[in-house]
């Protein structure tokens, strides 16, 4: 499985616009989706070994969040074609079978991964209430085969910044996962 660390771009940088549709063709914009407090946006998708890992926790995590008035959003932006696992019915099962309490969106044309400069899933990418970056790392130590703990604690000491109305730390590791499956 290849390592791809995220992008760490600049922050302070305007959350980008989009509209995306889920597995059942329902469209999520990104107003739509951000909380009071702000919004998480993670680049995801259903077979790599570093989502999955996370995915449990992933889970509990964001329905705490959420329920704080925090928003959290979801994108795949994987090719289906090379990568089937990523289609939008195998992300409908995902969405049942982790209870994701968040939209999971389907970024068909890539557009969204590139506006993010996204590079890996998991990466994630919390904005404040005024949708400017305040963390983009890794939501732990952990890693497949690591024998660290899933315990999000990177990604929840950044959200609890946010909720007390501070600025997370800037000493931020990058996320690391599978390279997003870009189309030829």
């Amino acid at each position: 499985m290849a390592r791809t660390p995220s992008n760490m771009i600049e922050l302070g940088s305007k959350a980008p616009d989009f509209t995306l549709p889920d597995p059942k063709g329902n469209l999520y914009s990104r107003d739509q989706v951000a909380g009071k407090h702000g919004l998480l946006v993670v680049f995801y998708c259903n077979h790599c070994p570093f989502v999955k890992h996370i995915r449990e926790k992933f889970a509990e995590i964001s329905a705490e969040y959420i329920e704080k008035g925090t928003g959290v959003v979801a994108i795949n932006s994987n090719d289906i074609e090379n990568y089937p696992d990523d289609a939008p019915e195998r992300m409908a099962e995902d969405i049942e079978t982790f209870g994701y309490r968040f939209p999971y969106l389907f970024d068909e044309t890539q557009e969204v991964a590139r506006r993010f400069d996204a590079a890996c899933t998991p990466d994630f990418y919390l904005y404040d209430a005024s949708l400017e970056l305040v963390y983009r790392g890794q939501f732990d130590d952990s890693r497949p085969g690591n024998d660290e703990p899933v315990t999000g604690s990177d990604l929840k000491a950044a959200f609890d910044a946010l909720l007390k109305g501070e600025k997370p730390s800037e000493d931020q590791k990058p996320s690391v996962g599978c390279n997003i499956k870009w189309k030829s």
